[in-house]
């Protein structure tokens, strides 16, 4: 390639710059805010009657036009080797991506106005107020539900979590048709010794009874998982026995450990264990104001993302500890009512466009390469031709006479 055509394809790549930088500040300038973001939003897709699409057409089309033209009227006359053909071939095919793809600059700009709208780093601490308070803000009917409020998804304090153990109970042993099924629930401890050890511990009765109230053979009865990982072994086991439904430091808010959306790239385990904490602590161990406050940063939050909602923080901290410290059968009067469907489906489309962006939705990509290859061909092809056609022909020597 000759110098002046290096140079002017390099001063292309520079208006194609200038043309994405544009396309991010109209994108940057064009989000609606996160209050009107919903489960259909996406970065960008054509629709092909919108302003992005209309203009993506015409700057792309009398770009490439123009491309063209200066490339046959200025470029074409010179004689090209094969290769360097093929060189022209292959830089012009990133300045037709280029010229392509302005929508996607505009998805960045989108996406980089979202993040200073709303950080990582707040939507995550949204994301935990959330997880700490999501036990609070079920309809009164889930309360009944044993696979959400249960003892055994009661992750603190000690001596919890538990595990259920079911036993059948005959009361006449004549009579095997006369049972009942009782539950009793153990402490989940964990034991981390040498193997050495724990083999030396198998054969000691003594030993076991000493550290656990109980022989060698209950401790294997009591045995729910044993990992063994080079030279030591893990044993998870089950410990005392309690009785949650007789604790007073348990109520009805500790027995749920689900969240509403986990933070991104934390131990979802962790996060659990770390929310039933400050959940424990709000609810038995903080003043009352503290989890008033939380309910007026939810409050609050409901309104950032445009929730529907007719929480009152004083309401709902007022029923939040009448039915820690009363009778918990009327938990369908709790005044938590805000739209639950919505907020999921922010939170989740939120995580969608933080993480799983797609600049390049799927539902355009096989047209998108084949425009993309199609242009290239074609606009290269009648490069290529022209500079057959309108090569300089060779002076024919004079005639001697």
């Amino acid at each position: 390639m000759s110098h002046n055509l290096k140079k002017f394809l390099l001063k292309s790549v520079i208006v194609l710059a200038l043309i994405h930088l544009a396309y991010f500040i109209y994108g940057y300038f064009k989000f609606a805010g996160i209050g009107k973001i919903n489960i259909y939003t996406e970065f960008y897709r054509f629709k092909f009657y919108d302003d992005v699409s209309i203009s993506h057409f015409f700057v792309t089309g009398i770009f490439l036009l123009t491309l063209l033209i200066l490339l046959i009227r200025n470029y074409s006359r010179q004689q090209y080797s094969i290769l360097n053909l093929i060189k022209i071939g292959a830089v012009l095919l990133p300045v037709v991506f280029l010229s392509l793809t302005f929508f996607i600059s505009y998805s960045f700009g989108l996406n980089a106005k979202l993040r200073q709208e709303l950080p990582e780093k707040n939507f995550n601490a949204d994301k935990r107020l959330l997880n700490v308070l999501n036990p609070f803000l079920y309809p009164g009917s889930a309360y009944n539900s044993e696979t959400l409020f249960n003892v055994t998804n009661i992750l603190y304090p000690k001596p919890y979590p538990v595990i259920e153990v079911m036993d059948t109970v005959f009361y006449d042993l004549a009579d095997k048709e006369s049972f009942s099924l009782q539950s009793a629930y153990y402490s989940i401890d964990t034991l981390k010794m040498l193997t050495s050890g724990y083999e030396k511990l198998k054969s000691a009765t003594n030993a076991a009874d000493e550290l656990f109230g109980f022989d060698e053979k209950e401790l294997q009865k009591r045995i729910i998982t044993k990992t063994v990982r080079k030279d030591s072994t893990e044993i998870i086991f089950k410990g005392a026995e309690v009785n949650p439904q007789y604790d007073d430091s348990i109520c009805v808010f500790l027995e749920n450990k689900t969240l509403i959306s986990p933070v991104n790239d934390e131990s979802v385990a962790k996060q659990q264990r770390q929310n039933a904490i400050e959940r424990y602590k709000l609810l038995y161990k903080l003043n009352k104001d503290s989890l008033l406050q939380s309910f007026k940063k939810l409050d609050t939050l409901l309104k950032k993302y445009n929730i529907e909602s007719s929480v009152n923080p004083v309401a709902l901290n007022q029923d939040v500890f009448r039915f820690r410290d009363k009778d918990q059968d009327q938990l369908d009067q709790m005044r938590n009512n805000f739209d639950r469907n919505a907020l999921t489906e922010k939170i989740n489309t939120l995580n969608r466009l933080f993480y799983q962006p797609g600049y390049f939705h799927s539902s355009i990509r096989e047209i998108f390469f084949i425009v993309l290859f199609s242009t290239w061909l074609f606009g290269f092809v009648i490069f290529v031709i022209s500079t057959y056609i309108r090569k300089p022909k060779q002076s024919m020597p004079e005639p001697i006479i």
